[in-house]
């Protein structure tokens, strides 16, 4: 079935991934965004890399954003987290979020899949980066396409 980046979840799988985004972050500092893509040509990192930078995740004070990026259509998936995050899980982490999402998606549940790396992605930001009495949420925790 042919299914685009808009429409490679449903409304409520959607709805779903945003609350996975809220419940991860709720302890933590850190930031996470989902951005979803048809096609994805050449590497997939550098295409997540690039798109950290369009939407702006650099800009958190700590420098801990974390981006998971899906092409639709190129079944490709990337993670990529902002230097500060990046410094203390290392490139090992991200390719260990992929897996585990794609492992999930192989069994035809990528919302499961999804939302298991996002709150994944959570608990290492809380370790590194916990909840401050002054937090504020710095980043849309709404899916970009």
């Amino acid at each position: 079935m042919f299914r685009t980046a808009k429409s490679f979840f449903t409304v409520d799988e959607q709805q779903r991934i945003v609350e996975a985004i809220r419940e991860a972050e709720k302890n933590t500092s850190g930031e996470i965004r989902v951005h979803i893509d048809n096609f994805c040509f050449g590497s997939v990192v550098k295409k997540a890399q690039k798109l950290f930078q369009k939407l702006g995740m650099f800009q958190t004070n700590d420098r801990n954003g974390i981006l998971i990026y899906i092409a639709t259509l190129s079944h490709k998936i990337a993670v990529v987290g902002d230097e500060g995050i990046h410094q203390k899980l290392g490139a090992e982490y991200w390719d260990s979020i992929v897996k585990e999402i794609v492992d999930v998606f192989a069994h035809h549940k990528k919302v499961d899949g999804l939302t298991k790396g996002i709150i994944n992605c959570g608990h290492q930001l809380k370790i590194y980066f916990p909840y401050q009495s002054d937090d504020k949420n710095e980043l849309n925790d709404s899916i970009s396409f």
